[in-house]
């Protein structure tokens, strides 16, 4: 297969006006997706979503152009979280979904992700076509074909009203005080409309996005000041959204964080004693702490590992059947529920283990011991391969072999910024410092 050159592991990603994340590009790569999709006469349409960044009008314009210049219909949702736009894809019958949002990275980036007509993102093959019709160049339609575009009024009352359905009837949340972090982003209104109504008492944190502050000292990148909030008001448990919904971080009662891998591995260990966790499988990427698996392996439950990106867990649990994967990160994908992670429906499992359970949320957010892991990034300049170099290889060789067995590394580009990551994890705490520190040295030098 032809490798892709403008899609990276989660849609096209970029510095706002800067290749590729420019007008003109969008307005090209809609009409080239919008072709793609519409292959007959008849009528198509494309649902299109967006986070709260200010270059979202301006990307959402061009797409918009792009897209109706090929005839296709365009129904624009407005701030909408990622996974309810690859809900309402499915459930208006949509050709082709859009979200635009550059996900938990800086305001003055943004990102354009697509959906397929299930619901999913788009395949490899599917990019790769998309992108050689954006490079071939693409016909436009007849005058008289070309697309209409309108704004869905009701699309933030759909998706309220279907993440609702996921929480049992049988249960309410009266009586958890939830400080709710939205980042200033794509769900500052879905998420404590969704808790209030459930029965909780909703203390909300970034619900104030003005087109620059989306992840600024908030959201799941930045626990600080959620983690402030809950101790300030003494809260049950705080919920941390990423700028576009589809990551989640939980807080107990004391401010302390639980990561992904504890997300998944309480959420998994419930599902396996309900007989709901299909093939008594999670599936997770190769940066998921050693500790769950072994925590799992107790439990009966079969580990599968996957490459970074949510992507490639979403793919592996398709081409399986399996229902439950995610990122340490925080991506939780739950496909009885979703077709990619959502953390407002993964934080909702979380409180309905408390409920459940009426244990505390500390009790339940360390679900196992984690193996000692260290993760930093080094930033490299556009046009250096900092991997290639023979002291990178070589520093990564020294390490492994001081490691010698009792632990592992895990060197990767990143797939969605100009950053490599340094992973290991050991059970020697010192040792595994020392090797991290002398490889991203090395890189360092190499990307310098």
């Amino acid at each position: 297969m032809t490798k892709r050159s403008l899609f990276g592991t989660d849609g096209v990603r970029g510095l706002t006006n800067t290749p590729p994340m420019t007008a003109e590009l969008a307005m090209r790569l809609g009409a080239a997706v919008g072709r793609y999709f519409r292959r007959d006469q008849q009528e198509h349409r494309v649902v299109i979503g967006k986070d709260t960044r200010l270059s979202g009008y301006m990307l959402e314009n061009a797409l918009t152009a792009g897209f109706t210049s090929t005839g296709m219909n365009v129904l624009l949702l407005g701030p909408m979280p990622t996974p309810a736009v690859g809900f309402l894809t499915h459930s208006m019958r949509a050709d082709v979904g859009v979200m635009i949002s550059a996900s938990h990275n800086p305001a003055y980036d943004n990102g354009i992700k697509f959906f397929g007509p299930d619901g999913f993102k788009l395949s490899d093959e599917a990019e790769v076509e998309i992108e050689r019709l954006l490079n071939e160049g693409v016909e436009l339609a007849a005058p008289q074909n070309i697309g209409r575009a309108k704004r869905i009024d009701d699309a933030l009352g759909r998706y309220v009203e279907y993440a609702k359905t996921t929480f049992p009837n049988s249960l309410r949340l009266d009586g958890l005080r939830v400080v709710l972090d939205c980042a200033n982003g794509a769900a500052y209104k879905a998420a404590p409309a969704v808790l209030w109504e459930l029965g909780a008492e909703v203390i909300p944190v970034g619900v104030t996005p003005n087109g620059h502050n989306i992840n600024e000292n908030c959201g799941s990148t930045s626990t600080a000041t959620a983690a402030a909030k809950v101790r300030e008001v003494r809260a049950n448990l705080g919920i941390c959204l990423d700028g576009d919904a589809d990551r989640v971080i939980i807080l107990d009662e004391n401010g302390e964080q639980a990561d992904g891998d504890q997300i998944m591995a309480l959420i998994a260990s419930s599902w396996k004693r309900e007989g709901r966790l299909k093939g008594d499988t999670l599936v997770a990427t190769v940066m998921s702490n050693l500790g769950m698996e072994n925590f799992l392996r107790d439990e009966g439950i079969h580990l599968e590992r996957t490459a970074v990106g949510d992507r490639y867990v979403v793919e592996s649990m398709r081409k399986n059947g399996f229902a439950l994967g995610g990122e340490q990160s925080g991506h939780i994908v739950m496909t009885d529920y979703a077709t990619t992670g959502d953390g407002l429906i993964a934080g909702l499992q979380f409180m309905k283990a408390m409920v459940e359970t009426g244990k505390k949320a500390s009790e339940l957010a360390q679900v196992f011991t984690p193996v000692p892991q260290i993760l930093r990034n080094v930033r490299y300049a556009a046009g250096k391969t900092p991997l290639e170099a023979d002291q990178v290889q070589q520093a990564i060789a020294d390490g492994e072999k001081q490691l010698n067995g009792d632990g592992r590394l895990l060197i990767r580009k990143s797939g969605t910024e100009p950053l490599i990551r340094v992973m290991g994890e050991a059970n020697d705490q010192g040792k595994l410092d020392a090797v991290i520190t002398q490889i991203c040295k090395a890189v360092e030098s190499a990307a310098s």
